[in-house]
């Protein structure tokens, strides 16, 4: 297997990151092994979904970003379960959470969100965690497409638990505007359901054009990465991309020198 590229700024300002997506259970499972996990892949952005969102929950989230050397940068219970984490590679711009239109009878719905600065890039983020029911998801995969548009950055990533395989019409629907980093350049192992049986990929790291895909899978071989955290740390692998990101050339105005 190539070896996934490391974090740095390059000489023209372009930031190489490395990019984590988690679905991690509200922390049901083993805490100590989901730490270990997020923190061999050494990531500069973490997606999270089913972040902790009732008691307590900041508390949790706060934990969590403590025991992995990153920060929470937005979500959690104010965006319905979707949670970014950050290292402190990245300077902030600004933060929201987005709450979906809540269909009855099924599980409330958000997006954390944010636009970072890191290196010369400027980036958008979003977390997503999409449902359970077809057409709802289908519905919220153009909402994920809307607020890509709507954050106006010159590069923007979308990861998450899609709760759909590749050939099904919600994760086409994304893939049909955003690279979808396995097909792009797949590394390590495709599936991420379940730790104990991969079978399916559900979960994926997607982002707009001129995002450079240096690598994204399942980090399976990473080091310090072991099949027994995997498997305790939650129901969900995680997905781990390296990605280069340009500078931008004309940053907005106050953000020169």
């Amino acid at each position: 297997m190539i070896s996934l590229p490391d974090s740095r700024t390059e000489s023209d300002g372009s930031a190489v990151i490395r990019v984590l997506s988690y679905n991690v259970r509200s922390l049901r499972d083993d805490r100590e092994a989901l730490a270990r996990v997020i923190r061999a892949c050494e990531p500069d952005l973490v997606f999270v979904q089913e972040a902790p969102r009732f008691f307590r929950w900041r508390k949790r989230a706060a934990w969590l970003a403590a025991r992995t050397d990153l920060v929470v940068l937005s979500g959690g219970g104010t965006a319905a379960g979707p949670l970014l984490l950050c290292s402190l590679r990245a300077t902030v711009e600004r933060t929201r959470d987005v709450l979906l239109p809540l269909t009855p009878g099924l599980h409330r719905r958000g997006f954390a969100t944010a636009v970072v600065r890191i290196g010369g890039a400027r980036i958008g983020l979003l977390s997503c965690h999409l449902s359970l029911g077809s057409d709802e998801r289908f519905a919220q995969a153009g909402m994920v497409l809307d607020q890509v548009r709507a954050m106006d950055v010159p590069h923007t990533i979308v990861a998450g638990d899609i709760n759909d395989r590749p050939q099904g019409r919600s994760f086409r629907r994304l893939a049909g505007e955003l690279q979808d980093g396995w097909a792009v350049k797949p590394w390590g192992s495709e599936y991420t359901s379940t730790p104990a049986d991969p079978h399916q990929r559900i979960d994926a790291i997607f982002a707009t054009e001129g995002v450079e895909v240096l690598g994204c899978g399942v980090p399976l071989g990473l080091p310090g990465i072991v099949q027994s955290d995997l498997r305790a740390a939650t129901d969900h692998l995680p997905v781990l991309a390296a990605l280069r990101v340009p500078a931008v050339l004309n940053p907005p105005s106050g953000e020169r020198g």
